[in-house]
């Protein structure tokens, strides 16, 4: 009788924005049975220590922008795919939502070419996380007609039309991984026709004990007037819905911000404080 050998699974898994208890159910149950977890920096570790076994092998592969120790993609993708050819069931836990910002889609191109079997489990995206641990609603009627999740980096690749569309737009715009270019982004969009009035919320370290919230205008940013120093990951809002904050919001961070998610090649459990000035 010939050896069946047993075949391996990757399960793209998302760890929701930071509080471990916005991990969903169905991410759990996989973390429960995982004999391989492959981790992102953004991820709050007790959800490993909380749902995964003993023996479960952890991999931190973890990015962090302008940080020596990066794990390479290309990496990622081999280890993803090598160990679930040697029969492991794998997860492949993300920061927030598996599809949002994230590069999923050359983890799917490996899994699909190497005929892995896989399934993707949607979670908690950063924008709505922070959104609702802030006390703004999103779309609230009468404040926003909808919402558009994007990403600023290089105001070459946005082109005038563009810029003119979120300038004028009544939807409430969730910018990620932007708070370095505040200061372009706000001077782009009053440019376009936005007015300098328009309000802006920046989220920092969302739904953890660490998250902070500042409130402002775009023309608070303008002319290089603030500093673009945040302790990642951010996240940023524009829209009459920031105006909502200071009614609902509702949940009480520390005063302190702190480093909640470990840096790339640091392996120190110490966590430094940073302070802010307030606005």
């Amino acid at each position: 009788m010939g050896y069946l050998q047993k075949k391996g699974k990757v399960i793209l898994a998302a760890a929701g924005p930071g509080d471990a208890d916005l991990v969903t159910v169905k991410t759990a149950k996989y973390l429960q049975d995982a004999d391989v977890v492959l981790t992102d920096r953004l991820v709050n570790k007790e959800i490993i220590s909380r749902y995964c076994k003993a023996t479960v092998q952890v991999v931190e592969v973890g990015k962090q922008a302008g940080k020596e120790g990066s794990t390479p993609q290309v990496t990622i993708n081999n280890l993803m795919a090598e160990f679930a050819e040697k029969g492991n069931l794998v997860v492949r836990l993300k920061g927030g939502d598996v599809s949002v910002f994230s590069n999923v889609l050359d983890e799917l191109e490996v899994l699909l070419n190497r005929g892995i079997a896989y399934e993707i489990i949607p979670g908690v995206t950063a924008a709505s996380g922070a959104a609702a641990y802030a006390g703004i609603p999103l779309t609230a009627r009468g404040y926003a007609s909808g919402v558009r999740l994007l990403t600023f980096n290089n105001p070459d690749l946005v082109s005038e039309e563009e810029w003119k569309t979120w300038a004028k737009t009544t939807d409430t715009l969730v910018f990620y991984m932007s708070a370095q270019t505040l200061s372009v982004l706000s001077e782009k969009l009053f440019e376009a026709g936005m007015p300098d009035y328009k309000p802006l919320a920046i989220i920092e370290q969302a739904t953890t004990p660490a998250q902070q919230v500042k409130v402002a205008t775009i023309g608070h940013y303008l002319n290089g007037l603030e500093k673009d120093d945040y302790v990642s990951p951010t996240l940023v809002i524009i829209g009459e819905v920031v105006t909502l904050h200071s009614r609902f919001k509702w949940f009480n961070a520390s005063e302190v911000t702190t480093d909640f998610f470990t840096h790339v090649g640091d392996n120190s459990k110490d966590r430094k404080q940073i302070n802010h000035a307030a606005f």
